[in-house]
């Protein structure tokens, strides 16, 4: 610590080099350069700028475990505070395509993280797979320093793990296990981190299988964290949190919950939320007890509506009353008429999140179906939209022209088209997407997932054109043929990161493609169109530092809603991807290296 201290106030007290800026000028400067990618450049002028980086970089991101390693990590930047880490293929981890086994291990990074990286404070672990040893080791090497956790959708670990957690990380303000698959002993990992905390700021294990905790518990962590800003827990009876709220003075957000008796609403007339709230998301809730939200909804800027049980006028109702609303979660049930009031009273807001499941919730409202109406009305009456990620059951060019004119700030776009709807009247939507595009000029992020006949060729030329600013892309069902794709890429310029599923497309095209694309790190593709010479056709994007894994097809086991298994065929799978750190060494038996010879180790 103490030589790193010292080297870099020589590089703070040198001048020189650099384009003629003095590094003294460059040290006062560099703290407020936080932008990862203005970092990069910075660090690309010359030597002394690169290491003046790495003295000075606090928060490192790396989007693809196996893209670099830790002993790598630790040579450039061992003075990093904040450590974010992304292990299985986004869309695979969602729709359980990849092998359980495939990898995404965090124990080398903490094994290195015990004995090195002095300075951190926060770790966030996206998609890995983490042991209950892990935790035990990040618990007895950071414990006293350590003051976020986050195992985002993370598998391996138990409560017992996180017990170590509760006991020994006591300057801990963020921990954040939500969606990760927890395997539960007891409930007493949260009575350690009550009992022994007193800074905890943030608890989230949110759609998590954590069932046996203990509202006491809670109580008493509210009490002792007079700081507690945010909660998210699993299916707790909101009756049994009276005390929780009466004690959390200072609580923000909460989301989770269940009302277990919707039959008898007084009931819940006890329940009192804390003054300041503003976030909220409660599951299980029916129009029955809707009514415990009234009260403060026009104070609301979130709202969870994801696991409530509410129908498309319940919706309406429910909006209507949140004017400053920016941040809504919802499923499709929210229908039409329930973004068009969406549309005529929040005018706020800035993230929409609407995913399927009407069907799956049990709920039959004829009403709840999103498709280019709602979204029309949407784009022309909230100005401020940000971010919007949607399953629709009926699409037209014209809605996503509109989105084009009217969305301005969209930096983030993301549509499926359910398959529900079996006569869509106006595809292809070529012209739509191709409006959006050019009129969205903030877009970094981009998912479309149509049907065959959704985008032809034409229209996946426009994605390359016009999609100058984008750096992350995920496509489904989209193109024609090879001549597409290789449209496609020739444009794109800022393109990082490629997803693709049910394409149409060869070995030879995906390959040169992904030599045309000239910022591509990572490419995943399922579901492409076998040829007889594929592996050798997909050896064209072989060089220095790029890896290429295969998953060949298999067959699935599942049961549906009769209880009858079924067995369909799951796809072969791609995934490609720069490391520094040659062919990674822990791949299971599910997984093949495509010829690793050609792969250049670093």
């Amino acid at each position: 610590m103490e030589e790193n201290h010292n080297k870099k106030n020589n590089y703070l007290n040198c001048s020189g080099g650099g384009g003629g800026m003095s590094e003294v000028v460059l040290g006062l400067v560099m703290p407020y350069i936080n932008d990862p990618r203005d970092r990069d450049a910075v660090s690309l002028v010359c030597r002394r700028w690169y290491e003046l980086d790495a003295l000075t970089r606090k928060n490192v991101t790396i989007a693809f475990c196996y893209s670099t390693s830790p002993d790598r990590l630790r040579r450039r930047f061992n003075d990093v505070e904040s450590l974010k880490l992304k292990g299985k293929p986004r869309a695979a981890m969602f729709f359980n395509l990849i092998p359980e086994d495939w990898g995404g291990f965090v124990t080398p990074w903490v094994n290195e993280i015990a004995e090195s990286f002095n300075c951190l404070k926060s770790l966030h672990f996206r998609r890995m797979i983490v042991k209950d040893s892990d935790l035990e080791l990040l618990a007895g090497s950071r414990g006293r320093l350590l003051q976020a956790l986050k195992l985002d959708k993370c598998s391996g670990f138990s409560t017992d793990g996180l017990a170590h957690i509760g006991r020994s990380c006591r300057q801990l303000r963020t921990l954040f296990l939500e969606e990760s698959a927890i395997v539960e002993r007891d409930g007493d990992w949260l009575h350690e981190l009550a009992t022994n905390n007193t800074v905890l700021e943030t608890l989230n294990f949110y759609m998590t299988e954590l069932t046996r905790v203990r509202s006491e518990d809670l109580e008493l962590l509210a009490r002792n964290c007079r700081s507690l800003v945010s909660v998210k827990v699993s299916d707790c009876e909101i009756l049994d949190l009276v005390g929780f709220f009466h004690a959390a003075s200072a609580l923000e957000e909460f989301c989770g919950g269940s009302f277990n008796e919707p039959d008898e609403p007084d009931k819940y007339s006890a329940v009192k939320f804390p003054p300041k709230l503003c976030c909220l998301g409660l599951s299980y809730m029916e129009k029955n007890v809707m009514s415990i939200v009234f009260p403060f909804a026009s104070l609301l800027k979130k709202l969870d509506l994801l696991y409530a049980f509410l129908g498309t006028e319940d919706h309406c109702v429910l909006v209507q009353r949140c004017p400053n609303l920016e941040v809504l979660e919802t499923r499709n049930v929210i229908g039409d008429r329930g973004l068009e009031a969406l549309a005529q009273s929040c005018k706020l807001l800035k993230r929409l999140r609407i995913e399927r499941g009407a069907d799956e919730q049990g709920m039959e409202d004829v009403d709840g179906r999103v498709s280019h109406r709602g979204l029309i009305a949407l784009a022309q009456g909230c100005l401020e939209l940000e971010y919007i990620a949607v399953y629709v059951s009926d699409i037209t060019n014209a809605a996503l022209e509109h989105m084009g004119t009217y969305s301005k700030n969209l930096n983030d776009f993301r549509l499926v088209l359910l398959e529900q709807e079996e006569r869509i009247t106006d595809l292809p939507l070529d012209n739509g997407v191709r409006a959006l595009l050019r009129g969205c000029e903030k877009l970094q992020r981009f998912g479309l997932y149509l049907r065959s006949g959704g985008l032809t060729d034409v229209g996946l030329g426009y994605i390359g054109q016009y999609s100058r600013q984008v750096r992350w892309m995920i496509l489904g069902s989209v193109g024609e043929s090879d001549e597409g794709l290789l449209a496609f890429s020739r444009g794109c310029p800022s393109l990082q990161k490629l997803e693709m599923r049910a394409c149409c497309f060869s070995e030879s095209a995906l390959a040169r493609a992904a030599l045309q694309l000239t910022s591509l790190r990572y490419l995943w593709v399922h579901g492409y169109r076998e040829t007889s010479t594929g592996h050798r056709d997909l050896l064209t994007m072989v060089r220095p530092f790029w890896n290429i894994e295969l998953i060949p097809s298999r067959k699935v086991e599942s049961v549906n809603e009769a209880g009858e298994k079924i067995v369909s065929e799951n796809p072969a799978h791609i995934l490609a991807y720069y490391s520094l750190a040659g062919a990674r060494a822990d791949f299971p038996d599910t997984v093949r290296p495509l010829d690793p010879s050609n792969i250049v180790a670093a």
